[in-house]
């Protein structure tokens, strides 16, 4: 399985660390040695200083697809989840300014939180989902679908002009504002229309 991650797909996100608006989705893989593994902590990496946490919907792909169209896109998932996706912030930026790829400050081992997932028949609309990060008892993300530059089904489509999209594939969708620096004991908890999705400790 690959997991697909999808940058900058929400305007005040875009704002909030100043990048520009893009006229198209950014795509950046991780592999599956950045999952982190379940009831595992997730442990600072020594060559940062400044990891953040991302929230961000993921969708699971259930059936082989390639150049998919957007209309039809609907029947390549079943399930919609939560995760984190983990960036050495200090790092991405010093890569960025030479223009280097991201890789190793976004695929990192243990930078992608997989929570639980869901049955999209759960929700009312898949256009208009709440999530949010809670950070020791305080919420510190907080976002909807509808907020989306580019909705789940584009993305798949989008994506899939690519790379074949292979069942078990994980698409992490972007995330809101809020972002930011993560300290050891901190405990994330993640919430999609009130359910939890995932509790991590930070060491």
């Amino acid at each position: 399985m690959k997991i697909i991650c999808i940058g900058r797909n929400y305007v005040k996100h875009i704002e909030e660390l100043q990048n520009e608006r893009p006229d198209e989705p950014v795509i950046f893989m991780k592999p599956d040695s950045a999952i982190l593994l379940k009831q595992h902590p997730f442990v600072i990496p020594e060559f940062s200083n400044d990891v953040h946490h991302e929230v961000e919907v993921l969708v699971k792909i259930n059936k082989v697809g390639k150049y998919i169209d957007s209309k039809f896109a609907h029947t390549y998932y079943d399930e919609i989840g939560l995760g984190i996706d983990f960036t050495a912030r200090d790092l991405q930026s010093k890569l960025k300014e030479k223009g280097l790829p991201w890789e190793k400050s976004k695929a990192f081992d243990g930078s992608a939180v997989i929570g639980d997932f869901l049955s999209k028949k759960d929700f009312n609309s898949l256009e208009s989902i709440n999530f949010e990060l809670v950070n020791n008892g305080k919420v510190v993300q907080s976002g909807n679908t509808s907020h989306m530059l580019w909705k789940i089904d584009e993305l798949i489509a989008y994506v899939s002009q690519y790379f074949t999209l292979k069942k078990g594939d994980i698409i992490f969708t972007g995330t809101p504002e809020g972002v930011s620096a993560v300290k050891p004991n901190d405990i994330l908890e993640g919430f999609i229309e009130n359910k939890k999705s995932f509790r991590i400790q930070v060491k």
